[in-house]
């Protein structure tokens, strides 16, 4: 009996991990999202669910409502391609040069991240408004950045810009400068050494940047009531709509107007993954 058991093979112990085991820490997370994530969501949707199509079209696709979505979609479009110009811009400037107060001016961009956003919107007020620092000098030639549907672009671009910033900035970092100096001999100017080797480099991440911006602007309000004058028809934004009609305890109308918010954030959602899995992707080949 005790050759047998010498003569066994020994039994590979598992390795002991750190964290718990695959089954309990997915258990925990599932439990997480659907307590944290898609229990609210689930009470969005059967809320809406109490309307009838008709009072379901009624609410969404009334003339202030479509108003409003196209005020919401098309400035956060404007932002995010001005985020996505000048955000490479800052990025590249980051990336490639060394100059005083460097470090000052990356941390500055993390600055819309931690600022609040009511904040923010009454910053920006403050300085563009009509009795404003900047809106003072440019009133008298006509030019209005407040209380208009210019502010709600500004502020747009100004919550919107480190996601640009933070996107395409590791990914300059990691390109290989030995292609761009191989193209430099081979008799490449600067701008086709940008075009053809720098640009489809950092492409798939400057478009998740955009989208990103752009995903952001869809559901910004803190910084956008302020500035926006909040004119129904002309600059009231989408999420104003909606804190509205549960002032008005019209919540099935709140939530119908939320759901094709939220189908357009999934939508989104989905495009920034697939530009992610294009980066990764690329990134691998």
């Amino acid at each position: 009996m005790t050759a047998a058991v010498l003569q066994a093979p020994a039994q590979k112990r598992a390795p002991k991990r750190v964290l718990p085991g695959f089954r309990l820490t997915l258990g925990y997370t599932l439990f997480y999202l659907a307590l944290i994530v898609l229990l609210p969501l689930t009470a969005l949707i059967f809320k809406t669910f109490t309307l009838t199509w008709d009072q379901f079209v009624s609410a969404v696709a009334s003339p202030r409502v479509i108003a409003s979505y196209q005020l919401t979609f098309g400035a956060s479009f404007l932002a995010a391609l001005f985020n996505a110009f000048f955000g490479l811009l800052v990025a590249w400037v980051l990336v490639r040069y060394q100059f005083p107060g460097k470090r000052i001016i990356d941390a500055l961009v993390d600055l819309p991240f931690a600022l609040p956003t009511a904040v923010a919107g009454i910053s920006l007020t403050a300085l563009l408004a009509g009795n404003g620092w900047i809106g003072s000098l440019l009133e008298p030639y006509g030019i209005q950045l407040a209380f208009n549907r210019n502010g709600v672009v500004i502020a747009l671009i100004f919550i919107g810009l480190p996601f640009v910033v933070r996107t395409v900035q590791p990914v300059l970092e990691d390109a290989e400068k030995e292609l761009e100096e191989a193209a430099t001999c081979l008799g490449a100017t600067r701008w086709q050494t940008f075009r053809y080797v720098i640009f489809p480099t950092i492409a798939p991440a400057l478009l998740t940047g955009f989208a990103m911006a752009f995903a952001r602007g869809v559901g910004e309000y803190g910084s956008v009531i302020f500035i926006a004058g909040n004119m129904p028809m002309i600059s009231e934004i989408t999420p104003l709509i909606i804190i509205g009609k549960l002032e008005q305890y019209d919540y099935a109308g709140a939530t119908a107007v939320a759901t094709v918010m939220l189908l357009a954030s999934f939508v989104m959602l989905m495009v920034i993954n697939a530009l992610q899995a294009w980066q990764r992707k690329r990134g691998g080949a």
